[in-house]
């Protein structure tokens, strides 16, 4: 199981970004295109399974597995903490010392430099704390430096201009016909990501 810690700060498209590509050049539907940013973000991590802008989570097992850790929504940038309860219930911290961290792989990959210690027979007893996410900079209003691949942002630029164009699930006319994803959902299939822990 993984639970958010600290969202992110910033947005893998600007609103200037996302308002070029929608051809507005009013301020009245700013809040709106905004919060299209937010949730089209959403959509494209949860379809990837991986995570675009820098956030910090926490994965939580209820045992430590025989060899490596994988953690999810990658890239991984790093390690924060590898907390578990002892089998006297006591919460400990694994030095950083004892464990080595793959953050080249996708998914990124936690591996003792022995052995794993034991815990308490409980649920969510081992607890990996970790930053995953596109290092990105926001240089100005108007311009996020960052290495989210061009289609990745392609394709979240396309959902937001199909709900700006329709605010509704189905367009009525003659008949009624649901909106297709289509190619925004192609363009982020190419960066799908597959971890057993989850």
């Amino acid at each position: 199981m993984k639970k958010l810690i600290t969202g992110p700060t910033v947005e893998p498209i600007t609103l200037a970004q996302a308002k070029a590509h929608l051809r507005v050049d009013f301020t009245d539907d700013d809040l709106w295109i905004t919060s299209a940013i937010v949730g089209c973000r959403l959509y494209a991590e949860k379809f990837m399974g991986r995570a675009l802008v820098q956030q910090t989570w926490e994965l939580s097992l209820d045992e430590f597995p025989e060899d490596e850790i994988e953690i999810p929504l990658p890239p991984l940038q790093s390690i924060v903490s590898v907390k578990y309860d002892d089998v006297g219930g006591v919460e400990q911290t694994i030095s950083a010392s004892s464990y080595r961290v793959d953050t080249y792989s996708e998914p990124g990959r936690v591996f003792p430099t022995s052995s794993w210690p034991s815990t308490l027979d409980k649920n969510n007893v081992v607890r990996v704390r970790f930053i995953a996410g596109y290092p990105s900079t926001l240089d100005s209003p108007d311009n996020l430096v960052d290495m989210i691949p061009q289609s990745i942002k392609n394709a979240i630029l396309l959902h937001i201009g199909m709900l700006y164009a329709n605010r509704e699930q189905s367009i009525v006319g003659t008949t009624a016909v649901i909106l297709p994803w289509g190619g925004a959902d192609e363009l982020l299939r190419q960066f799908l990501v597959e971890v057993a822990m989850a």
